[in-house]
């Protein structure tokens, strides 16, 4: 089975069965469309529920819920469209169209069974291959609740390197699909993240929030899962947030028995070897008897872990149901067999199932519940087996992830902005939904988790990119039409290693920065140029103050640098003109600056180095007087090959080092320019200390590969911050970007933690910052893409910033994490760290307020020709928002609507003022006329005050449920700590949609 050792015996190869079109199946399915006699859906849950929408179980009995389903990856072994269409089955075998094609008419040949189906990527791309006879049936099932899509993602999305952000986004694509598919009879109540390595807190909030009654998974810590079985809590109440009033981030959460596979033996896919139910007793191969005793057993074993008389069993797994006669064919037989057994006095019944039936029936059973309020990070499926390694696998990937979501938001925007002259414009046509697409696909657990094999990452670095040329479009588009001007726009993509054509070879060129944040930003601009001296004018025309530095990267031998600014949801235009001739492009004339300062300092930091080896030994925060001895610099694990103790290796899934202690990289000379300090560590490790004007914050800009495997290992490169803070080996690390969680160095809380791996057995995913501090201060260092980290020893604390690995992890990709990189070689890598140093009191603000903006980032294009933009500069906000909202959301909906997303960025308690409630007059905001306002769920794709969610009981607690939404105020609307509001928004269109001067 896939990516761990499940015990099913799986054969490779084998063929597709194509569609099973029976005499029987036939003949129902034109009976039910002669007759038209369809019931209309009933939702689980509700008051309502009955044998329409759920089948009938036995109260006095044992319950076997069978859930027939298949795991569809999204990309992993094969890509999106080799899954799809069955192609290259010489690596795996597997056709997602064909199970769809299979899986309908199975269903329509007997009305008792059920499916379920979770990957809306796949079902979509199926759904517009069909035809109208086959959608219309499709849709009886749906509405009858025998085809229930659960989760309703576009993708099962990972849960420790994807940002909320995303993983909202692509939950909403996906739910919008099967509303507008389907209706309310389509919409999921049931979250089923099966597969996903590890389960963050912040995703079971998002679940709660979108109205789902429940939340299933099958990967869980092994000490965890068995000590939950002893004590019968694999099934509880997940209270999600810390700041939203409960239950409305709480979610009932059931822990699947067998991970997401069968009952060992009870496999019947043609991907599988088990016998089939010979239910014929005049057979020699006859085996029904012993099929149901084994069966009887197994659910006797299972019900001993479990608080209810219900009990599921996962009825498939990866790529199954090609074939989906042989699966229900043998299931049948199976039903029959053992409730015949009631006859002779069994108290089991099994019957199919769905996860919204399974919730509805434990909800009736009215228990109260255990809680659980951290996280289930990190998974170990064994001794010395933790699943840390693929919170920094793939580090370029992930950083286009995170660029590609900036750049989605910013798109998203501009199509609000400038109106339909966005999608068809000056530079032709274009619009969001190829972007959207791929980064809803690059949510996927094995897309931004980087654990796919090498060419299914390159595919969806291209699905990216070929959703970027798109909303390249729409963007030039809009500036043009917001500007009221024609300019040849340029996007810069190559400023992450210093190359822009444009700015290197032109003598006069515009710089337009947009910004997608509700108040108004500083930005450094940095451009490779080959000038000596330029002039820089910001919007009306004013000198702005630029330095021309030597350049480290690329073919230009220097860098221009201004701070440019941009005003609220808007954009700035600044010209810049060449005042030298241009300068040769060989670097051998540049003379080195040899001179190694001791400290750099600006009004607020002051940064001090070790004059011996040119580290970083203190941060002085001026504002506060607090000073902070901080020693960092690199070092690498090397990767673990297996050894006497356990066989497992270290690869893109499994951190496993060989060894506790790392290898340090030794500084070995630097060349410093103004407020830059340059480090060589090796001739694979640099990094630049960098600190701007106005920073509160220092920069530190790595660039790391191609990390050397000559000598045999696999190595694992971390950050590493050193100080003397009294932290109690406690650190902090955000939860997918938003919450944070404290975390205890060899220590869980749910259970007494037997560790078999003190470095990997810490780690835990870093989506955005992690810190320690003690009473005096803080240090908090924020990421700009996903990360493993963890604090390892006292005021102590360590970033994973890149993995080249030798060997595979026998987790199923078969192949080791050895990126090539452009030049074959090896990855190369650069990013950034910043880093903080501040009283802890203060800290939340700071923090918070530098990650959404560093998640937010100005866009920044340059246009070589045109004329003077009629608006230099341009706002859509006519106010500023107050610094705790975000403006999380803001797209097109329909013709005349908008969706749009607020919230408050700040945990209850976290800071004195930035914590309180806050309300914002949406009235007069906007540039456009809001003329109707209706808030739905945090999906959008239902009423929120339609919303009706299951209600649970935990343990010790008499509260009751919470009363409805408040009425909406069109005029305000109030956000409390944490919250998230949305709303779909009737805009008035105006005609030219001109903006304001910003």
């Amino acid at each position: 089975g896939k990516k761990a050792c499940t015990g099913q015996k799986v054969r490779p190869g084998g063929g597709g069965r194509g569609r099973v079109w029976g005499t029987r199946a036939v003949s129902l399915w034109v009976w039910l469309c002669l007759c038209g006699t369809f019931i209309s859906c009933v939702q689980p849950g509700t008051s309502a529920l009955s044998s329409q929408s759920c089948p009938a179980t036995q109260p006095s009995m044992l319950n076997v819920h069978l859930l027939p389903h298949t795991h569809d990856d999204v990309g992993w072994l094969k890509t999106v469209d080799q899954y799809f269409y069955g192609v290259r089955n010489d690596i795996q075998h597997a056709g997602v169209q064909y199970i769809l094609d299979s899986v309908v008419p199975a269903l329509l040949a007997d009305p008792t069974r059920r499916f379920v189906y979770v990957e809306v990527a796949f079902f979509a791309q199926w759904w517009h291959q069909q035809t109208p006879q086959m959608q219309k049936a499709v849709r009886e099932l749906v509405d009858q609740g025998r085809l229930e899509f659960a989760n309703g993602g576009w993708c099962m999305n990972d849960e420790a390197a994807s940002h909320y952000n995303a993983i909202i986004d692509q939950l909403s694509l996906g739910l919008r699909f099967l509303q507008g598919t389907f209706g309310s009879c389509g919409r999921p109540r049931a979250a089923w993240h099966i597969d996903p390595f590890g389960h963050s807190r912040e995703q079971a909030s998002l679940f709660a929030q979108m109205g789902f009654d429940g939340y299933f998974f099958g990967r869980l810590d092994y000490q965890d899962k068995k000590n939950r079985e002893s004590k019968r809590e694999m099934e509880q109440i997940w209270r999600a947030s810390t700041s939203l009033e409960p239950p409305t981030a709480d979610l009932f959460t059931s822990i699947l028995p067998n991970g997401y596979n069968p009952p060992l033996g009870l496999c019947w896919d043609v991907l599988c070897s088990d016998n089939p139910v010979v239910d014929d007793p005049g057979s020699p191969e006859y085996n029904a008897k012993q099929l149901v005793s084994y069966f009887l057993e197994t659910a006797a074993t299972q019900a001993k872990h479990y608080r209810t008389n219900h009990i599921v069993m996962t009825m498939g797994s990866d790529f199954h149901y090609e074939n989906a006669n042989l699966w229900f064919k043998n299931m049948d037989k199976l039903i029959r067999l053992v409730n015949a057994q009631q006859q002779n006095g069994s108290r089991v019944h099994v019957l199919y199932s769905t996860p919204s039936c399974y919730l509805g029936a434990l909800n009736k059973a009215n228990l109260t519940w255990s809680l659980k309020q951290d996280d289930f990070f990190p998974y170990a499926d064994g001794p010395h087996q933790f699943w840390t390694g693929y919170f920094t696998s793939r580090p370029a990937l992930k950083r286009y992830e995170r660029l590609s979501n900036n750049f989605l938001q910013v798109c998203n925007q501009l199509e609000v902005l400038a109106g339909p002259a966005a999608m068809a414009g000056p530079y032709g046509s274009g619009d969001s939904s190829l972007l959207r697409e791929a980064m809803a696909v690059a949510q996927h657990h094995d897309a931004v988790s980087g654990t796919s094999k090498q060419h299914v990452a390159d595919d969806y670095a291209w699905q990216l990119a070929r959703g970027w040329k798109s909303c390249q479009v729409v963007v030039s588009n809009a500036l043009a039409g917001l500007g009221r001007t024609k300019m040849d726009f340029t996007f810069c993509h190559g400023l992450n290693i210093s190359v822009c054509p444009l700015s290197e070879g032109a003598a006069s060129f515009r710089t337009i920065l947009y910004n997608p944040l509700g108040r108004r930003v500083s930005w450094p601009v940095r451009l490779p140029v080959n000038g000596t001296a330029y002039t820089v004018r910001d919007p009306g025309g004013q000198p702005v103050p630029s330095q021309v530095l030597r350049g480290d990267q690329g073919a230009a031998p220097r860098e221009l640098l201004f701070m440019a600014s941009a005003p609220a949801l808007g954009f700035s235009v600044y010209t810049v003109t060449s005042v030298t001739s241009r300068v040769p492009s060989s670097r051998a004339s540049e003379p080195l600056l040899v001179k190694q300062p001791q400290q750099i300092q600006n009004e607020h930091l002051r940064v001090l180095f070790d004059p011996a080896t040119g580290l970083l030994s203190e941060i002085q925060n001026l504002d506060s007087g607090i000073s902070l001895p901080v020693r960092q610099a690199f070092y690498w694990y090397n990767a673990s090959v297996g050894n006497d103790q356990n066989a497992q290796a270290s690869g893109a899934y499994i951190f496993r080092p060989n060894r506790s202690e790392p290898f340090p990289v030794s500084p070995r000379g630097r060349t410093p320019l103004v407020q830059e300090v340059y480090q060589n560590f090796s001739a694979w490790c640099s990094q630049v200390v960098r600190l701007r004007p106005g920073q509160r914050h220092v920069e530190l800009e790595w660039t790391l590969g191609p990390l050397p495997i000559e000598d045999g290992w696999g190595k694992e490169v971390i950050s590493r911050f050193d100080t003397l803070l009294e932290s109690n080996l406690l650190f902090y690390t955000d939860s997918n970007g938003r919450e944070i969680l404290e975390r205890r160095y060899d220590h869980r809380s749910s259970w007494n933690l037997n560790q078999t791996e003190p470095v990997a057995g810490n780690y835990y995913p870093v989506n955005s910052r992690i810190y320690i501090k003690d009473k005096q201060a803080q240090l908090t260092v924020l990421t700009d893409r996903s990360q493993g980290g963890s604090s390892l020893r006292e005021g102590s604390l360590e970033l994973m910033v890149h993995r080249r690995l030798l060997y595979d992890d026998g987790r199923g990709v078969g192949e080791p994490l050895l990126e090539p990189g452009t030049n074959k070689e090896g990855l190369v890598v650069r990013g950034r760290h910043l880093v903080l140093v501040t009283p802890p009191q203060s800290a939340a603000s700071a923090h918070r307020l530098l990650a959404q903006q560093e998640f937010m980032a100005p866009q920044l294009l340059l246009a070589l020709r045109g004329g003077t933009p009629y608006h230099p500069r341009f706002s859509a906000l006519k106010r500023e928002l107050p610094p705790q909202i975000h403006l999380l959301t803001l797209a097109q909906w329909g013709p005349d609507t908008v969706l749009l997303r607020l919230e408050h960025q700040f945990e209850a308690g976290e800071c004195a003022n930035m914590s309180l409630p806050i309300t914002l007059n949406l009235q007069d905001l906007f540039t456009f006329n809001i003329t109707a306002l209706k808030e739905t769920t945090l999906g959008a794709d239902q009423a929120k005050a339609k919303m009706s969610r299951l209600q649970w009981r935990e343990r010790s607690s008499a509260r009751g449920p919470l009363s409805g939404p408040p009425p909406l105020d069109p005029l305000t609307v109030t956000l409390q700590p944490m919250e998230i509001r949305t709303f779909l928004a009737t805009v008035q269109q105006l005609p030219s949609r001109p903006g304001r001067p910003g």
